[in-house]
């Protein structure tokens, strides 16, 4: 089945031979008419073209699967938010990841070791880590979270914000230490409730 062949068939016509027949070549040709669009979705949220394409590929397994279960009646805006919600998942497994790695690197001294264990443990860290990034100084936290969360460089912090090399590494310090402070703050007036 070339798909060129099948232009004159709309989206509704092959989603519904498909629930007819459930030939998932029908799907294939609805499928390679969204690839750009699937593309496009992907990289504004993943902002990486390998994992735009890998996740375009995990995307069509997700719709085949789908289908197979469930009719639906606007394929474009379905399939849309099937992507849409494909890349949010994926950046939130992302943030978990870059969590975890900032609470193991705020866990300096070894007293703190269950100060550290707690963080790791409390399934709201990431929220409560969003919530005191916004309350650390906008220096601060412009630095921190181009270093920590899009893992930029020093140098590549202070080309981006026009701060000296010395300024970054400070304000990073200082941020990651305010940013553990007010963590703590929070996990403490949460833990009295």
């Amino acid at each position: 089945m070339k798909p060129d062949k099948y232009q004159h068939i709309t989206d509704q016509e092959l989603l519904e031979q498909f629930y007819a027949d459930h030939n998932n070549e029908w799907l294939g040709i609805l499928l390679q008419r969204y690839t750009l669009l699937l593309l496009g979705v992907s990289m504004k949220y993943l902002k990486n073209e390998e994992e735009a394409k890998d996740s375009v590929q995990q995307i069509f397994l997700k719709v085949i699967q789908e289908l197979q279960k469930y009719k639906v009646e606007y394929f474009k805006s379905w399939l849309y938010m099937v992507a849409k919600n494909h890349c949010l998942m994926k950046i939130r497994e992302k943030q978990g990841k870059i969590t975890t790695e900032i609470n193991d690197r705020l866990a300096t001294k070894p007293g703190e070791e269950s100060d550290r264990q707690a963080l790791l443990e409390n399934d709201q860290t990431l929220e409560l880590m969003d919530l005191s990034l916004k309350e650390l100084n906008p220096e601060q936290q412009q630095c921190v979270t181009l270093f920590y969360l899009q893992k930029k460089s020093y140098q590549e912090v202070s080309e981006a914000t026009g701060f000296s090399m010395l300024q970054v590494k400070s304000y990073i310090q200082n941020g990651k230490r305010n940013l553990k402070l007010l963590i703590e703050k929070k996990l403490q007036e949460k833990a009295k409730r």
